[in-house]
């Protein structure tokens, strides 16, 4: 492979702006393409520029419209295959369906594996992507799969903060071992919330906290957020605990209006969360804040196309 050679970077129609900050850092321009959805919402995407015997970089989560934005990549990666790319790496920033990674109860799909098989189906050669909802996910692929971490980058933001006697709280248990990472760096205490969902509506009631919060500057970390429930109700608990200042970070933002209206109203100062998602209601209040993942996965893509390492940067 020779150092000069350009580095093909495709954006699916969400991913644009994010292959624009990835190819800023990577110094090189985005491949040209096109997507055209047609009047009853069938989609058809066109590569404007030869591909042959390149290795191809295609950049998209599936996110705010998961079906059509997990369809458009499924064709894309069909597209480069018939126009004889040599390899095609699926960047996703932020897989949706990860969140259906298990069979819990009676005659229910295992969401992300039948995604997994789709993909590679169409011909994917190597995917990239960061915090999956579960890390096992990697296991439902036979193509290997880079899993990122958006920890480093949002705790950086944290240290600009200021922060005096940080605890780093997890909404819940299964987050604990991500939160415990948090507390690490931070140099932090750890308290985890006793939460309990009882059906699908997206609501959990949060019982009991479990640790000191009393007088220390709390920081929520989760995976993602959608209505900022979660977010909310361990806000007010921590409140009520006596924890002094609130803030809360998250790696991937679906946040829709109802949930910056539940943000606003709480407790929390100010949510820290990835630019995995090209969430438009981010923009619109100043309790968010965007942190920009795209140089992370611009240098994974770059030392995946010159044959280096990469492994450093999975923590």
């Amino acid at each position: 492979m020779r150092r000069e050679e350009t580095i093909k970077i495709f954006a699916g129609s969400t991913g644009k702006a994010f292959v624009s900050r990835m190819c800023e850092y990577l110094d090189t321009v985005p491949g040209r393409s096109e997507t055209i959805v047609f009047s009853e919402g069938n989609i058809f995407v066109r590569v404007l520029e030869t591909v042959r015997d390149k290795d191809i970089y295609l950049v998209q989560s599936v996110a705010l419209k998961p079906n059509d934005e997990f369809m458009e990549i499924v064709f894309w990666i069909d597209a480069f295959k018939r126009a004889n790319a040599n390899s095609v790496t699926l960047v996703m920033p932020y897989f949706g369906y990860a969140k259906g990674d298990k069979k819990d109860e009676p005659r229910v799909s295992i969401r992300a594996r039948v995604c997994a098989d789709t993909i590679e189906a169409a011909g994917v050669d190597r995917m990239v992507t960061m915090d999956l909802h579960s890390p096992q996910i990697q296991g439902f692929f036979k193509v290997s799969v880079d899993h990122l971490y958006a920890q480093q980058i949002l705790c950086n933001a944290i240290d600009a903060m200021q922060l005096k006697d940080i605890v780093a709280v997890s909404p819940d248990a299964g987050y604990a071992k991500q939160i415990r990472k948090y507390a690490a760096r931070l140099n932090a205490t750890v308290a985890i919330g006793d939460k309990i969902r009882c059906n699908h509506d997206e609501k959990a009631e949060i019982t009991t906290i479990i640790g000191d919060v009393r007088n220390r500057d709390a920081v929520i970390a989760d995976d993602f957020t959608l209505s900022c429930g979660t977010l909310t109700d361990m806000a007010h608990a921590l409140k009520k605990a006596g924890a002094r200042r609130i803030m809360a970070c998250v790696s991937h933002l679906l946040l829709n209006a109802e949930g910056l209206k539940a943000l606003t109203e709480s407790p929390i100062e100010l949510l820290l969360a990835t630019d995995t998602i090209e969430n438009p209601i981010a923009q619109a209040s100043d309790r968010i804040r965007i942190v920009s993942t795209a140089p992370l996965f611009a240098e994974t893509v770059k030392r995946i196309h010159y044959r280096e390492s990469v492994s450093e940067l999975f923590e």
